[in-house]
C-alpha cells in the first residue's frame, strides 16, 4: 500500500554556519545516497518554502513530500534521512502513514 512521508524543517545553528563549500559537499552526499532509494520505488514529490501565512502553521520554514510504495520503502527513507546527518543541520518534524481515501479517512475519525 502507499504510503507518504511529509517532513517539515528548520535550519539549526549549525547549518547556518556552514560555509558554501560544506554545504555543497553535504547536498552531494545526501545526492549519493538518492540512487539507491529511488531503487525502492520511493519519489520525491515536492519541496519548498513553507507559506508562513498559512493558518495553523507549524512554523518550520521547509517542507519536503514523498510517496512510497510500502513500509519497508518508507523506514528506507527515514533511516536514509537520519544516516545522511540530516537532523544534524535541519530540526525537523515528520508526518508518515498509509494513504487512504478522504472517506476511509472519514470512518478512521468518526471511530475515535
Amino acid at each position: 500500500m502507499t504510503h507518504m512521508l511529509v517532513e517539515l524543517y528548520e535550519p539549526k545553528p549549525a547549518w547556518l554556519s556552514l560555509d558554501a563549500g560544506a554545504r555543497e559537499a553535504f547536498f552531494a552526499k545526501v545526492g549519493d545516497g538518492m540512487a539507491a532509494l529511488t531503487a525502492l520505488g520511493i519519489e520525491p514529490v515536492g519541496f519548498g518554502d513553507a507559506d508562513p501565512a498559512v493558518p495553523h502553521g507549524t512554523g518550520r520554514r521547509f517542507f519536503a513530500v514523498w510517496r512510497l510504495p510500502d513500509r519497508h520503502a518508507l523506514g528506507a527513507l527515514v533511516e536514509g534521512i537520519a544516516a545522511s546527518g540530516w537532523q544534524d543541520f535541519f530540526d525537523t518534524i515528520n508526518a508518515a502513514g498509509q494513504v487512504t481515501g478522504i472517506a476511509d479517512h472519514l470512518t478512521q475519525l468518526a471511530r475515535l
